[in-house]
């Protein structure tokens, strides 16, 4: 152990000061030793064990070559030059007293994630700060770890306790983000490291040691060397902290924000007539945070609160955003699609970026609360409430200014009352208007559904087959002309 760990500091829940290791895990540590070898478990899932959080996986580290790894585990999996094997787990799941068990009647048994075992290594030059171009598998513990990013990542636990050349200890008991080494050899390693710095800090709360945060100011425009695909999901993950905004706002302090993610780094500096000081960035992060706090885990509704205002440079004339929420929806979509969200996932924060400039009154009728669920979508629009309410929070003012518990529960009051609000709910669909008038399939017989629909949120009794198709008549002049349009609401209706 490095001079300076704490050990103490870091007792794991229930008092143990080096965590428990599952079942899965300890087996595959067993067989390993049991042949021979020597086999620790590494990296971030024995950070997160010694601070008590729970690991999204497990790493194992010993000096097996992967060929051996592969015949001591049958239906392992190698397919890289890096040296790490994946061994299948089986289906385990936690008995009531902790340890794993194969058949607990009241609980589902699920499958683990595969164990990732990789040999000890050297790495050597990093030619497109990504990856090395190549390695040397070594018998050294302490040589893997010394070629780890972070501190907190080069510990090891094996059958004799703690192993921590690099003081990681240390740096967990004073929540404090340090890079192995010399922080801008690591960077110019491996430009990821920057982002990742960020996102473990805010994930776990710490501090960015003053040299590691120098170098990756100084490093910050060689994330334009990564994947946007990486980008994305570094992200994700930081969006995914129980306080995003501090993540953010170390991306803009580092000049990561602009190197990454140039769209959004255009709103600083740009005034907000919000809070005193603050400016659209500031606005932004808060809404981020508001958003988290309002419903954790909900990734969908904390990446439309990030992308909620990205229009606003491109529209802001005279001190105004006229339009922003249109040009922010198209914003959004090419930033998701650069950042490879699947559209599945991407859809919906469009949505919420598009709509969430909307005005409720209490003069509103029901036909327009009814026509604005179906303009917005009835599945989209709790995130566009909870999107408002952290909106409010983010400009300094109540979850609930401009009526949103009012809309709330008239929106609530409609669903309840089973009227129609989907195209599913209408009383015809595509093909009736197919067999009935011989439309065509295509654009227009789109058009005409949602024409059909918004005269039914006007007034749900027309929700019937035969006036339906009667409307559709009129319309594309096969019939009687058409009475007025109750689709046409009342001036300043949704």
């Amino acid at each position: 152990m490095a001079p300076g760990s704490d050990p103490e500091r870091l007792i794991a829940p229930g008092g143990a000061r080096t965590p428990e290791i599952p079942g899965h895990v300890q087996s595959i540590l067993e067989r390993l030793r049991g042949a021979g070898h020597r086999a620790f478990v590494v990296g971030g899932s024995l950070r997160d064990a010694l601070l008590g959080r729970e690991p999204a996986d497990w790493d194992v580290a010993t000096d097996a070559p992967p060929e051996r790894i592969q015949a001591l585990f049958p239906g392992s999996h190698y397919e890289n030059r890096f040296g790490t094997v994946l061994v299948p787990t089986p289906h385990e799941t936690e008995s009531a007293t902790g340890g794993p068990a194969h058949a607990v009647a009241d609980r589902p048994i699920a499958p683990l994630h595969p164990v990732e075992v990789t040999t000890f290594r050297r790495d050597h030059a990093y030619a497109d700060h990504r990856r090395p171009e190549r390695v040397t598998f070594t018998d050294s513990l302490e040589a893997d770890l010394a070629r780890r990013d972070f501190t907190i990542n080069a510990i090891a636990l094996g059958p004799d306790g703690l192993v921590d050349p690099q003081g990681g200890l240390g740096d967990l008991a004073s929540r404090r983000i340090r890079a192995v080494g010399d922080p801008a050899e690591r960077f110019d390693e491996d430009a990821l490291r920057l982002l990742r710095a960020v996102r473990l800090a805010a994930q776990l709360g710490f501090e960015i040691e003053a040299g590691t945060l120098a170098a990756i100011k100084a490093h910050a425009t060689a994330v334009r060397h990564i994947s946007r695909e990486r980008v994305g999901q570094e992200l994700r993950k930081l969006l995914r902290a129980p306080h995003p905004g501090r993540g953010l706002r170390l991306l803009a302090e580092t000049g990561l924000l602009e190197a990454a993610l140039p769209p959004l780094a255009a709103q600083r500096g740009i005034a907000q007539d919000k809070i005193p000081g603050d400016d659209l960035w500031d606005h932004t992060v808060r809404t981020v945070d508001a958003a988290a706090e309002l419903a954790p885990g909900d990734e969908t509704l904390v990446l439309a609160a990030l992308l909620h205002d990205i229009g606003k440079p491109e529209t802001l004339a005279d001190g105004h955003f006229y339009g922003h929420d249109e040009v922010g929806a198209r914003l959004a979509e090419a930033v998701l699609r650069d950042l490879a969200v699947p559209r599945r996932e991407a859809q919906p924060v469009e949505g919420l970026v598009r709509w969430h400039m909307f005005r409720y009154e209490a003069a509103w009728s029901d036909a327009a609360v009814r026509r604005f669920i179906g303009r917005v979508g009835p599945e989209l629009l709790p995130r566009l409430l909870q999107l408002r309410a952290a909106d409010n929070l983010g400009s300094g003012g109540a979850a609930e200014a401009g009526g949103l518990a009012e809309l709330a529960a008239r929106i609530a009051a409609q669903e309840a009352a089973a009227v129609p609000l989907r195209l599913a709910d209408l009383a015809i669909d595509g093909d009736d208007l197919q067999a009935e008038l011989g439309l065509a399939e295509g654009p227009e017989l789109g058009r005409l559904l949602q024409r059909l629909l918004d005269s039914v949120l006007a007034d749900p009794s027309r929700n019937a087959r035969d006036v339906l198709l009667a409307d559709v008549r009129a319309w594309t002049g096969e019939g009687p002309e058409a009475q007025d349009d109750p689709a046409e609401g009342p001036p300043g209706a949704p």
